[in-house]
């Protein structure tokens, strides 16, 4: 007699061969089947099954080296051109390192195993196996602090301001060059893609924006209207009916700034929320060391960053993002059509004014009773 255990209800696991004619989405379906591929899988049908739907607005963060290693060109840049990112969380290295590429200069292969004391002393710079000369980043310097210089710039502005405004320098040097589309500051410029920083000081932007500084330039970076924005981001979803999202490469700084936009809404504004509807993160990171980069969805919950009601709909993929991410990109492209773009960063002053209208209104209510 057969058991009839709910536990086994699962799909059977009897895949067909692979051969040359799969696709990248037929052998994820077919062949990752259990453990971290599984769960790769499991993203996978995640992102194009749920976070894709027109209801739902996407918020990206990006951690690690991916620009340099060219996942920006390769994968983030269709996720935006597609509709399937509509807001970003980067730390500022992606972005510096996105810019090599917007303006013509080169990154190369290289070995791990290379002396560095060699690289030093002959000018290459090393990005574990990513070689580039070292006047890759003084041409890098050069371009952010000419453009710093410009009158549209001589002002406090939020990060998401800041990238649109170096997207459209990229882009207009893009067509300079012919070179196409290389850049996912370019592409987000078009796209009106709210790019921002967490931690906009840390890094070779920063470093030359506070160059800067000491000579009157009167460029700063509006930290809190970054909180206020991405909070407005997703209050503005959850308000129109929607749903919201988050898709985590790596973990850190991005990683927070992404979630805490629902504390941000529940705990510091005691506006009535219950949390991300939907979460995907891509980590190497352990659970157990205690620090963010591994913290499980769950803990989450407890924070308010994730509404408990959807749990099922959380996916960690223990696998490192250069892998995982071109596949599933591979796999969204294979399996979901484009979606309208939302244009958020063209939004952004409707969004602030309803979170500071509701925001308003609770306390309002609240000192009233």
């Amino acid at each position: 007699m057969p058991n009839t255990s709910r536990f086994l209800t699962g799909g059977r696991i009897d895949p067909r061969p692979i051969d040359g004619a799969m696709t990248v989405a037929e052998l994820i379906d077919s062949a990752f089947l259990a453990y971290n591929a599984a769960r790769l899988r499991e993203a996978c049908q995640l992102f194009v099954g749920k976070m894709l739907e027109p209801d739902v607005t996407v918020g990206l963060s990006i951690t690690g080296a991916l620009t340099p290693a060219g996942l920006g060109m390769s994968a983030i840049i269709p996720l935006i051109e597609n509709g399937f990112v509509d807001w970003v969380v980067s730390t500022g290295a992606n972005l510096y390192h996105d810019t090599h590429f917007g303006i013509g200069l080169e990154m190369r292969r290289g070995s791990h195993q290379i002396s560095d004391i060699v690289l030093r002393e002959e000018g290459v710079v090393r990005i574990y196996d990513i070689f580039f000369d070292y006047d890759v980043l003084l041409s890098t310097d050069e371009f952010y602090r000419k453009m710093i210089q410009a009158p549209e710039f001589q002002r406090s502005m939020s990060t998401a301001e800041f990238h649109y405004l170096a997207g459209k320098y990229v882009a207009e040097r893009e067509r300079l060059l012919g070179i196409g589309r290389k850049s996912l500051l370019a592409a987000a410029f078009d796209a009106s893609v709210p790019i921002y920083t967490s931690s906009p000081g840390d890094s070779s932007i920063g470093m030359n924006v506070a160059a800067l500084a000491l000579v009157g330039n009167e460029l700063r970076f509006d930290v809190t209207r970054d909180v206020n924005e991405t909070a407005a981001i997703v209050l503005g979803a959850k308000r129109q009916g929607g749903k919201s999202a988050v898709f985590i490469l790596g973990g850190g700084s991005p990683k927070n700034f992404v979630l805490q936009t629902e504390p941000q809404i529940q705990e510091v504004l005691k506006i009535q929320e219950k949390g991300h509807d939907y979460f995907l993160q891509v980590t190497d990171a352990r659970p157990d060391t205690g620090g963010l980069s591994g913290a499980s969805p769950s803990e989450a919950v407890s924070w308010g960053k994730i509404d408990p009601d959807r749990l099922p709909d959380a996916v960690v993929g223990y696998v490192d993002s250069t892998v995982a991410l071109p596949l599933i990109t591979a796999y969204a492209l294979a399996r979901h059509k484009p979606r309208p773009k939302k244009r958020l960063y063209d939004h952004r002053d409707e969004l602030l004014a309803f979170l500071r209208a509701e925001h308003l209104r609770v306390n309002q209510a609240g000192e009233s009773n």
